[in-house]
């Protein structure tokens, strides 16, 4: 398939903390591209119900004010921002509250459709890597590459734990599994390995060699068909 950098989408699903943002950043970074981190978005989204008082399990709650907060996704690789109401939530949406109550809000039909069309629009002429749960399967189906992130989850769990500098691996592990029966068993948008998505499992491999295995895809398919 023969294409050009600045119009192709990249897009990359998979589970959580399986690397899919360090990846993501790491090949559009490379490869002079746009990012987009969609799970921010959803973050984001439920910081703010969170922040309002709605209540997260009640989803006719939730549909009625999803659009009500107004969002803003930074795109550079370097120093990727999400704001809410024009206030930079990045660090915010990080917490165990919002980490805890995403997935009752990212399950809310009238959710995934108002951040669909978010999604499609910042994509627009492409020339940039997506990364969320269901990007190759809904968002862009069409995206010339498609890849699908896991890792085992003794070794997603230890990441995750490093990263929010936790020492209790075992219940982050928990947690992780629970995010992973929701997101695949939502009627809306499941998290599913895409047609034509090529499976990176990352267990063994370092963040530098995923990044290479990505980006040696995306260079593939640039290439001219024989």
């Amino acid at each position: 398939m023969a294409g050009d950098l600045g119009s192709i989408v990249v897009a990359v699903d998979g589970t959580s903390g399986s690397g899919k943002s360090s990846t993501c950043r790491g090949v559009a970074e490379r490869l002079g591209l746009r990012y987009l981190d969609t799970g921010a978005m959803f973050r984001a989204v439920t910081w703010w119900m969170l922040h309002h008082g709605v209540d997260v399990h009640d989803s006719e709650a939730v549909a009625a004010r999803v659009d009500e907060p107004v969002l803003s996704s930074g795109t550079d690789p370097t120093g990727p921002t999400i704001a809410v109401d024009g206030t930079d939530v990045s660090a915010a949406i990080r917490t165990d509250e919002v980490t805890r109550a995403v997935s009752p809000v990212s399950t809310v039909p009238a959710v995934r459709a108002r951040l669909l069309a978010m999604q499609r629009d910042i994509i627009g002429a492409g020339g940039i890597v997506v990364e969320g749960r269901d990007i190759g399967s809904v968002v862009w189906p069409q995206a010339e590459v498609k890849a699908y992130l896991t890792a085992d989850p003794a070794a997603r769990a230890a990441r995750r734990a490093l990263e929010e500098g936790s020492s209790d691996v075992g219940t982050t592990e928990q947690v992780l599994r629970e995010r992973d029966r929701i997101d695949s068993g939502r009627a809306t948008a499941p998290l599913v390995q895409a047609d034509g998505a090529v499976h990176l499992d990352t267990t063994s491999y370092s963040l530098d060699e995923v990044i290479t295995l990505l980006a040696g895809l995306v260079e593939q398919a640039l290439e001219p068909a024989p």
